[in-house]
């Protein structure tokens, strides 16, 4: 009897070989996609990050018809520094908060503020503050933004970073992906209309100044009009009224990629040692760290190791120390953690002048391909490429202290981050 069934005939097996092969080409099709559409996604994350960043400026002009300060806060009754000591200086911020403190309550971190602005009694791990002094052990605004222990500075605020940084966890605390725009000079960002000198030296005579017009008050005051002309100055409120070339044509803030620990010339400051020599000084030269070799030609994204050339450069090119990477601490003024530039294109060196917190080159960066994304004072966000013409980098960092109004030598990048030079934006960007 013949049978009912037909005989059923399997896959060979060069047959299930071809179909894997089919399937492992489609995956390694998709792939690159899929990771594209991922970073496409994050991206559009950062972007609404910095829109919320850029509502929040906005709803602070409008309470209080001006910007929130870079280098504001408190100081100690004998207007020291932190790091002075004495007189309770530890428990005043020395006027060193970033803008980014008092935005806080409008980015929907109210309960920060109130924890900024009416501090606790503890420490980030909840130990009981000790303290020998007669005072609160945490002032009004809270003490150092370099205070460890302080839990608000320890708290990262998820609108201050980009999804796209995978940057965490020690020795920084607090990372923001997301800085100031200090405009187009290098001079005095670091310090603005403060006092020059934190510690036990003084004001001099204006009689008998000399040639140090910048250790007075008026003297100083007329360099930082002179060299600070992004939207946000040192020590010195402003507003939307200042910026007189617009505010769809000027930069209010820039995004920063954060140090990950590998020699990153853009996360991780070099310090040349000099305040503005003019061999080795950022501020007489912006690419000065490029000019004298600290970059290694073989990785051109890394310093050398050693933080020189094999030798050859001057023995006072240093690496940063760790705990002073780019973008690692929120609460903190300087221009390495919360200050961005339009001297050097994106994505260039960070190049410093003697010490973490001086004057700085700090250029914008990001970890997204091709460019950076930027805030303008109309609360846009843009994406700037790295290609985006920015004239003479080598140009001396210092010609606004003598030129004030001057046409900015960094080109259209320069021209974005003045407020009221009068630069007429004519190309697209």
């Amino acid at each position: 009897m013949r049978s009912r069934f037909k005989s059923q005939r399997a896959f060979t097996l060069v047959e299930l070989l071809v179909v894997i092969a089919i399937i492992g080409v489609l995956v390694g099709l998709l792939l690159p996609a899929v990771q594209a559409a991922r970073e496409a996604a994050r991206r559009m994350s950062c972007s609404n990050n910095f829109k919320q960043i850029g509502l929040g400026l906005h709803n602070y002009h409008s309470a209080y018809n001006q910007l929130p300060r870079q280098y504001g806060g408190t100081r100690t009754p004998t207007n020291r520094l932190w790091y002075a000591g004495g007189d309770g200086a530890q428990s005043a911020n020395g006027t060193l908060l970033s803008f980014l403190v008092g935005l806080t309550p409008f980015v929907e971190q109210q309960a920060l503020w109130e924890q900024i602005s009416n501090p606790n009694n503890s420490y980030w791990n909840g130990s009981a503050v000790v303290t020998p002094m007669p005072i609160s052990p945490w002032n009004a605004m809270g003490p150092s933004p370099h205070e460890s222990r302080y839990v608000p500075w320890r708290t990262e605020v998820p609108t201050f970073r980009c999804p796209s940084d995978p940057g965490k966890g020690e020795p920084s605390y607090g990372r923001t992906n997301y800085a100031a725009c200090l405009g187009d000079g290098i001079s005095y960002t670091s310090s603005g209309v403060g006092s020059y000198n934190g510690g036990n030296q003084v004001w001099l005579d204006e009689a008998s100044v000399g040639s140090n017009l910048w250790q007075t008050p008026s003297g100083r005051a007329q360099y930082t009009r002179a060299g600070c002309r992004g939207i946000f100055v040192p020590r010195q409120d402003t507003s939307f009224r200042d910026i007189l070339d617009g505010l769809s044509n000027t930069i209010m803030c820039g995004e920063i990629a954060t140090d990950l620990g590998d020699m990153d010339k853009r996360t991780i400051p070099m310090r040349t040692g000099s305040h503005n020599s003019a061999t080795t000084g950022p501020l007489r030269e912006p690419d000065a760290c490029t000019d004298l070799g600290y970059i290694d030609p073989l990785r051109p994204q890394f310093w050398y190791p050693a933080g020189r050339n094999n030798g050859s450069a001057p023995s006072n090119g240093m690496v940063e120390r760790p705990q002073f990477g780019r973008g690692y601490r929120w609460a903190v003024a300087t221009p390495v953690q919360t200050g961005v530039l339009t001297i050097l294109a994106p994505n260039r060196e960070v190049c410093n002048a003697y010490s973490h917190n001086s004057e700085s080159t700090a250029p914008p960066s990001s970890r997204h391909q091709g460019g950076v994304h930027v805030l303008m004072g109309d609360g846009a966000v843009r994406f700037i490429t790295d290609s985006i013409e920015a004239g003479d980098s080598s140009a001396d960092g210092r010609f606004l202290n003598n030129r004030p109004g001057g046409q900015s030598p960094y080109g259209l990048w320069g021209a974005l981050g003045s407020r009221s030079a009068k630069e007429v934006i004519d190309e697209d960007f």
